[in-house]
C-alpha cells in the first residue's frame, strides 16, 4: 500500500529513522538489500552504493526504501521511488526520486482492517 505524502513531510520523516535499507531487483529476479544512511539533495534521497545495487537500478529504477523501526512496536517506513545512478569517482551513488511513502507495521491480533483499508496497520507520513 502505497500513500501520496507530501515530499517535505517525507524528508523530515526519514531524518527521524537515520538509517534504511536499499531494495533493488537483480537480473535473476533475486531482491539485492544494501544498508545505508540517505543523504537528501533537493527532494532526492542519495546512497552509496556498490557494483551490484548500481546495477540493478540502472536495469529496473523502481526501487524500494525501508526504514526499520525505531522501537520494537514501532513502523516500517516504506517509500517506493525511481533511481538514477550517478558514477562518482571510487562508487556509484543511486539517487532515488520518492513517488509514495506509508508507515507499516502488523496490525493487532483480530484486526480485520484499519481506517485507511490496509489489512495491516499502515498511517500515512505526517
Amino acid at each position: 500500500m502505497s500513500i501520496p505524502v507530501d515530499l517535505d513531510v517525507l524528508e523530515a520523516k526519514t531524518r527521524e529513522y537515520g538509517w534504511a535499507y536499499l531494495l533493488t531487483v537483480g537480473d535473476d529476479q533475486r531482491t539485492k538489500i544494501v544498508a545505508g544512511t540517505p543523504e537528501w539533495h533537493e527532494g532526492v534521497m542519495c546512497f552509496d552504493a556498490g557494483r551490484g545495487s548500481a546495477r540493478n537500478a540502472r536495469s529496473r529504477p523502481s526501487v524500494t526504501v525501508a526504514f526499520p523501526p525505531i522501537e520494537p512496536d514501532g513502523y516500517t517506513l516504506i517509500v517506493d521511488g525511481e533511481a538514477m545512478v550517478v558514477d562518482s569517482g571510487d562508487a556509484p551513488r543511486v539517487h532515488v526520486s520518492p513517488s509514495g511513502g506509508v508507515l507499516h507495521r502488523p496490525a493487532e491480533a483480530g484486526v480485520a482492517n484499519t481506517e485507511t483499508g490496509c489489512s495491516h496497520d499502515c498511517a500515512p507520513v505526517t
